[in-house]
C-alpha cells in the first residue's frame, strides 16, 4: 500500500478516502486569543452545539493535498456525492485509485 502512495502508476493519482460520522459541530462562545510571547493560545470552555456532521476526506499522501467535504447525513447519496466531487476536482486525464476504509 505504501508504495501505491509513494509511487503511483503513471497517468494516475492515488488517494485515501474515509469518512467520519457523528462528528460534532462545535462553536465556542468567544474569539480565542491567538499566541504570544509567554503565553499559549486561549480558547472558553464553552461552546453552542450545531448538531453532527459527516465528514469525508480523500488525502492526495504524495503531495499533501486533501479534497474534503461535509454533510449532514451519512447515506450511501452523500458518499455518492463525494465521489462526483473527487471526479470534477481531479485531472481529466489521470486514473484515479482510490484506497478506501471498510
Amino acid at each position: 500500500m505504501i508504495g501505491l502512495y509513494l509511487d503511483p502508476p503513471e497517468k494516475a493519482l492515488v488517494l485515501c478516502c474515509d469518512e467520519k460520522s457523528q462528528y460534532q459541530a462545535l462553536e465556542r462562545t468567544q474569539v480565542c486569543l491567538p499566541l504570544a510571547p509567554k503565553r499559549p493560545r486561549t480558547m472558553t470552555h464553552d461552546y453552542k452545539r450545531h448538531g453532527t456532521v459527516t465528514l469525508f476526506a480523500a488525502l492526495n499522501a504524495l503531495e499533501g493535498t486533501l479534497i474534503a467535504r461535509t454533510e449532514t447525513r451519512h447515506i450511501h447519496v452523500e458518499w455518492l456525492r463525494f465521489l462526483k466531487q473527487i471526479d470534477r476536482e481531479t485531472p481529466m486525464d489521470l486514473d484515479i485509485h482510490l484506497i478506501q476504509d471498510n
